[in-house]
């Protein structure tokens, strides 16, 4: 049996890096993790061929090679997704849809022969054995969860490393909170469920053996949803690795607010080579925060909380929202003075959307308030629903926030509020390689010399001059501010 495994073309979002990527010659951020899973659960001898058309191109003979296309996407990949089906279907190859966006929609892909979907360690089994007997149906889908001991470690030997910036594995699915937007408890649950540090250690040494050195992703959505199992097991296990191995790699992953109320966890982890998190902060409104249920982030300071984080060696990132029932016409300077004083350079504001199956999608339904299916991307300036606020005054209101966080001055005032709050730790080794020398030399010319910012540009490379630890970690995220203007110049919006 030949499977061509396809991950659709996604657009220049925000997370795409897509603009920061040519700086250091790579074609895509991330692999795609769940299709390269998904090849560790079929038949070891099944052929097996991997596109992933963010790094390449999907070619007719790819498809005429194989018995089986599968294919999975997020939502941002939909219409890439409808277009790889098509071929396919005049090629006369069955396709197999799973993950996240034919778990969410399947009725719109009347096309696709086989939708394997919810967790894959369960419903893809059954799949194979009704396809071996010959008696295939065309949905495969479960309400159980499946145990993270049985998924097993990525097939990279059918992953490109080359094209890639950063590397990733997943350590742990579900979140034990309950904010009324997000679908990751909708389709992952509450209750933690993790893999072993024997399986952790494994897929690390996959990688590791590849060759690859550099930053690995946690793609979690809640990295510390088990505190008492990181801390006990997993990171003295990562750290005991990586210290074997001189460090190669740096972690980053998404945790919520409440790692700042465990200095002996951020200790941990800085340990075990973390060096980043993204936090879901969404609001400066307490107000706002009750209306969406996000009960972890009310009730502190939460400037604080992320300064302790940056204190103890890790660079926060930050998920922000407009467009809750509560949020008034303050909440945009707010928000921009929030940002400013947080040092949470990596900022994506975004427009409130409501996924299929959340809470407030059902509660926007009674309301009779819902208009589309979101677009998937956090920050085209798009909503599925009618907001409480005139519509027009929220758009122009988030146009001036995202204006001003990423104007030059702004922003690189941001970079500065950080790294002075920012302590790495002595541990994790800088590694400068040909693409950092090539990044850096780029930088300079558009930047420096081509861009309207370059005094601020010159500014902040000769206060890291004096700061030698720093100055990597600036110029990424100078090089990081050109792609998030990029990104919201293409959408015309500042």
């Amino acid at each position: 049996m030949k499977i061509l495994l396809v991950n659709p073309d996604s657009p220049g979002t925000f997370w795409s890096f897509r603009n920061a990527l040519r700086f250091i010659s790579k074609k895509a951020s991330l692999p795609p993790l769940g299709l390269l899973t998904v090849a560790a659960i079929l038949p070891k001898e099944w052929e097996k061929r991997l596109v992933d058309m963010v790094a390449t191109k999907l070619r007719d003979r790819d498809i005429r090679w194989a018995d089986y296309v599968f294919i999975t996407g997020m939502f941002i990949q939909r219409n890439s997704a409808r277009q790889v089906i098509e071929r396919c279907k005049k090629l006369g190859k069955p396709v197999v849809g799973g993950g996240p966006l034919f778990t969410s929609v399947p009725e719109e892909f009347t096309d696709v022969d086989h939708f394997v979907i919810n967790e894959g360690e369960i419903t893809l089994p059954e799949f194979l054995k009704d396809l071996e007997h010959g008696n295939t149906r065309r949905i495969y889908k479960t309400r159980q969860f499946a145990d993270m001991k049985d998924s097993p470690a990525p097939l990279w030997e059918l992953a490109n490393m080359r094209y890639y910036a950063c590397m990733c594995i997943q350590y742990s699915r579900g979140c034990p909170f309950n904010c009324d937007f997000c679908d990751v408890t909708t389709m992952f649950g509450h209750q933690m469920r993790t893999k072993s540090k024997q399986q952790i250690l494994e897929e690390l040494g996959g990688i590791y053996s590849t060759g690859y050195r550099g930053p690995v992703f946690v793609v979690d959505d809640n990295f510390i949803g088990n505190r008492t199992k990181l801390k006990q097991e997993i990171l003295p296990a990562i750290t005991e690795w990586m210290e074997k191995k001189k460090y190669p790699f740096s972690f980053n992953t998404q945790t919520s607010i409440n790692l700042a109320d465990d200095e002996d966890l951020m200790r941990l982890m800085v340990e075990a080579g973390f060096d980043c998190v993204f936090i879901g902060i969404e609001s400066s409104d307490e107000n706002s925060l009750r209306e969406c249920n996000k009960v972890q982030n009310i009730g502190r300071n939460l400037v604080e909380c992320i300064k302790k984080i940056q204190s103890f060696g890790m660079q926060v990132q930050g998920g922000f929202i407009l467009g809750f029932d509560s949020d008034k016409g303050t909440i945009f300077e707010n928000l921009i003075k929030f940002i400013q004083q947080s040092g949470i350079v990596t900022a994506m504001v975004g427009l409130l959307n409501a996924p299929k199956g959340t809470q407030l999608y059902k509660r926007l339904m009674q309301e009779n308030r819902l208009l589309r299916n979101p677009t998937g991307d956090n920050t085209d300036f798009s909503m599925n629903f009618v907001p409480k606020m005139k519509y027009e005054d929220l758009v122009n209101g988030y146009r001036n926030v995202v204006k001003t966080i990423y104007s030059h001055k702004h922003y690189y005032e941001r970079i500065l509020t950080f790294l002075k709050n920012y302590k790495p730790s002595p541990k994790v080794k800088i590694r400068i390689h040909y693409q950092d020398v090539k990044a850096f030399i780029m930088s300079i010319w558009l930047l420096g010399i081509v861009n309207r910012g370059r005094f601020y540009y010159w500014k902040l490379i000769f206060w890291t001059m004096r700061r030698p630890r720093y100055f990597h970690m600036a110029v990424t995220l100078i090089i990081y501010g050109f792609h998030f203007r990029k990104v919201f110049e293409t959408y015309g919006k500042i």
